[in-house]
């Protein structure tokens, strides 16, 4: 029998377990996916761990919002897709009982979407919900236009390598902030204009040198926390401030810069969306087929070393996603 990744209690990445269930058939509207790799994500982590944003079912809750594979089986009343076809999972919302954490999984026919040509399976478990997330920030939410200067704080992290290949992709100019100094060479290399290192240098005042004095057009901003206020002063009078994560727990500063526009920024109020997730996928495709937008994949983990690769993203070094082949 195909295999899932469940867990009855939470804790450490101990509590996963790898079990053994039979394949459901898909319902009315559904089709059944066979996962050829998932992604582990912080959400992930906090869901395991007993911080999860909303309450999760247990025993035998599954984990997982973003996978790739192919179309096993069509639920009546499906259309535009077929047995075989390669698909990105656009969207999990029920994640907790229909998890990418496994050999099959069955969803509405809306959460999938085509994965672009030539995109290997590891490469595309680690696109949609980056790539959407910083699309979503800086194009849809931010405007980001031809020219804008956009600061992208935790740039060594999926959202943050994305925004920087998006920012190129438009014609913006990304400056990545990272805390190591020992990255800066490897965020130059993805396609940052310029790196701001903080263990060296503050933030504010490399923002002003990089932009002629101006300040940033944009903050793309994943950790909040009490920085937030320092954060906001590297933006530019009138800029924008878009915050996509919690990297910091711990409670967000009010941003000092009283001019900027703010913008909580939650991706997956609009992954649920078939007319957005279109769009955005059109726009991902083209970035893929043009070679501008290429995932960037820290390690490969098997399914039976699912708890290896949550002690992994516990350690905080991984430099792109983490992958998962059932």
């Amino acid at each position: 029998m195909p295999r899932v990744v469940v867990f009855d209690e939470t804790g450490g990445p101990d509590v996963l377990r790898v079990v053994d269930e039979p394949v459901v058939e898909p319902a009315a509207g559904e089709v059944r996916v066979r996962i050829e790799a998932f992604a582990v994500n912080p959400l992930d982590q906090m869901v395991r761990a007993g911080q999860s944003p909303r309450p999760v079912p247990l025993p035998h809750a599954r984990l997982g919002v973003e996978g790739t594979g192919v179309i096993d089986a069509l639920g009546s009343g499906v259309t535009g897709l077929a047995v075989g076809d390669p698909v990105i999972l656009g969207a999990i919302p029920d994640f907790e009982t229909r998890g990418a954490y496994a050999e099959y999984t069955v969803l509405p026919a809306d959460r999938v979407v085509p994965r672009p040509a030539g995109l290997e399976p590891v490469a595309a478990a680690a696109l949609w919900v980056s790539y959407f997330t910083a699309y979503g920030a800086l194009v849809d939410r931010a405007g980001m236009r031809p020219g804008d200067q956009v600061l992208i704080t935790a740039a060594s992290g999926g959202v943050g390598r994305a925004a920087i290949q998006i920012a190129n992709q438009i014609g913006a100019v990304p400056i990545a902030v990272t805390r190591q100094s020992a990255k800066v060479e490897s965020l130059l290399a993805a396609g940052a204009a310029a790196v701001i290192a903080t263990d060296r240098e503050d933030i504010g005042e490399a923002t002003r040198r990089h932009t002629g004095g101006v300040g940033a057009d944009i903050i793309l901003d994943a950790v909040m926390g009490p920085g937030l206020a320092e954060l906001s002063l590297a933006a530019k009078l009138g800029g924008t401030l878009a915050t996509v994560g919690w990297l910091d727990p711990r409670p967000a500063s009010f941003p000092a810069n009283p001019s900027v526009t703010i913008y909580r920024y939650m991706s997956f109020a609009d992954m649920v969306d078939p007319v957005t997730a279109r769009r955005v996928a059109a726009f991902l495709a083209a970035g893929v087929r043009t070679g501008v937008l290429q995932p960037m994949v820290d390690r490969v983990f098997t399914l039976n070393d699912i708890v290896e690769a949550h002690r992994y993203l516990e350690k905080g070094t991984a430099t792109g996603k983490i992958v998962v082949t059932p």
